[in-house]
């Protein structure tokens, strides 16, 4: 059995009407003139609103910070940095998506412990304590709040820098699915499959531990469950709490046990075509799946036990029920997954989102790099993304 450590330093708050506590939680932490980081989305939506509201009823003073934009870039670091400067900021409350939590942890970690964001790449390099943070996310997908990195963009290559340090976690996160309600179809369809190819993907890696596995499996029980519920009825309470909570699971997997191949070939697309990074993961994750499985049939039937009745169902397969064999579960998985894919409107393949097949050779050779990439079950580099491509394009 695989040896961990396993420690959870953030305390969770789940349940609808749990965005209530928001400034007794903060007064209990010492907060006193909160960097408040979310994007104008949000505050049109009336979120921002009701955080600050909450937190002046509880006679917390609060600064606001939204110039950045989905996959935020160093430079978007900056300029929060650049804002929070000088303004007394003593905690920092991430409210928002993945892209509002990442910014959040990334501007703490430069106002605290200076230099670039480049500087922090990879893991353990922050020196200084940082400001005590909250995260409140307001969609069920990235699961960036279970999760100690922050995730920058290059401002040059676009591509994302993994930039981790255990002083990023966040102290408290609240998590109440009321407030994705108002994601709108597209953006709950997209967090979803991020969420569930967390799921999928955590469960497999070289990394993976019997922990992670536990949080693996039941996020990708709870997710595969509901994400046809919840874009069905958007309004379903009980769905967005299992999505959201499917979400933090997989988040707390990726801790343990990080990503693999399938992100490695995703982030690319975002960098050099601006497709969402969940678009982008609807159309590779299932040819990924059958790439790992031809290097090891039974890879994925522990995942597709703890998932086939309910999750068939959810993503509309004929065969819900029993789970199959583990040689055919590679199989299996990937069909369910772009089951899933169509479900949540997603194209089918690389052509039909736009890629030229030209560009094939250069993405691949950029995949390879990745580090995520180096966490897959199956050896792959860029060789293999090239592989991969193909079979998606």
């Amino acid at each position: 059995m695989t040896p961990f450590d396993f420690h959870l330093p953030t305390r969770l708050v789940f349940g609808a009407g749990t965005i209530d506590r928001l400034g007794e939680l903060a007064r209990e932490r010492g907060f006193t003139r909160p960097l408040v980081v979310s994007d104008p989305g949000l505050e049109e939506a009336g979120h921002v609103d009701r955080a600050l509201g909450l937190l002046r009823k509880a006679g917390i003073a609060c600064e606001v910070f939204d110039d950045f934009d989905v996959n935020p870039d160093a430079a978007m670091v900056d300029r929060g940095v650049a804002f929070a400067g000088g303004r007394g900021i003593d905690s920092v409350i991430g409210l928002g998506g993945g892209s509002s939590l990442d910014c959040a942890k990334a501007i703490n970690l430069l106002l605290t412990n200076g230099g670039a964001m480049a500087d922090y790449r990879g893991y353990g390099h922050a020196r200084q304590p940082l400001l005590p943070m909250f995260a409140v996310p307001t969609t069920a997908g990235t699961g960036s709040e279970a999760q100690s990195y922050a995730v920058i963009a290059d401002n040059e290559t676009h591509l994302k820098m993994a930039c981790g340090d255990p002083k990023l976690a966040f102290a408290v996160a609240i998590l109440d699915p009321e407030l994705t309600f108002s994601q709108p179809p597209p953006v709950t369809a997209a967090a979803g499959f991020d969420a569930i190819a967390h799921a999928v993907e955590t469960a497999v890696t070289r990394r993976r531990s019997p922990i992670s596995t536990l949080f693996s499996r039941e996020a990708f029980r709870l997710l595969d469950g509901h994400y046809q519920r919840v874009l069905d009825d958007p309004m379903n309470l009980a769905a967005r709490s299992a999505m959201q909570l499917g979400a933090y699971y997989a988040g707390v997997a990726i801790e343990q046990s990080m990503l693999g191949a399938a992100h490695a070939c995703a982030n690319p697309l975002t960098a050099r075509y601006g497709l969402t990074h969940g678009l982008a993961l609807a159309i590779l994750l299932p040819h990924i799946v059958r790439w790992n499985a031809e290097g090891c049939a039974d890879l994925y039937g522990d995942l597709v036990g703890s998932g086939a009745s309910a999750g068939a169902a959810s993503a509309g397969e004929a065969s819900a029920g029993a789970a199959p064999a583990e040689a055919d579960a590679g199989e299996y998985l990937a069909a369910r997954l772009a089951a899933i894919g169509r479900s949540g409107g997603f194209p089918a393949d690389l052509r039909t989102a736009g890629v030229p097949a030209e560009d094939l050779s250069a993405l691949a050779e950029a995949a390879g790099e990745q580090w995520t990439g180096t966490f897959n079950p199956r050896t792959f580099g860029s060789r293999e993304a090239l592989e991969v491509y193909r079979c998606a394009y």
